[in-house]
């Protein structure tokens, strides 16, 4: 199961790392023509998959604050929640999947790593 959930937080953090730096480099012009929405809030959202990237994947590596990794997990739960319901509004239930699924595995990282293979601190 530890392989498992290690494979998949690898998997998202790349995912979420791309999604995050294209929302903070991309000008806020051409965000907002694909997007209707606020591009500062765009941005917001890309430092927060940024830190999300991070949060799922540094704190095994260095062995510190292990906890951070569900809670990381978790807050983008609650970003692929938006981006389902933004997607079913704005373009209809099918492109909705993507944000779905990764909403999924997102919620499996965070129920594994905080109840069945929780990661362990450094003594």
């Amino acid at each position: 199961m530890n392989k498992g959930l290690w494979i998949v937080q690898w998997i998202l953090a790349l995912l979420f790392m791309f999604a995050g730096s294209m929302k903070l480099v991309l000008p806020i012009e051409e965000m907002t023509q694909q997007m209707q929405m606020p591009g500062l809030f765009l941005r917001f959202i890309g430092v927060m998959e940024v830190l999300g990237a991070l949060g799922l994947i540094l704190p095994g590596l260095l062995h510190t604050r292990t906890g951070l990794t569900p809670l990381a997990a978790a807050g983008l739960v609650l970003i692929m929640i938006g981006a389902v319901v933004v997607s079913v509004e704005l373009a209809g239930a099918m492109t909705a999947v993507l944000p779905f699924v990764t909403g999924m595995l997102a919620a499996f990282i965070a129920y594994g790593r905080w109840r069945i293979a929780p990661l362990p601190a450094r003594n």
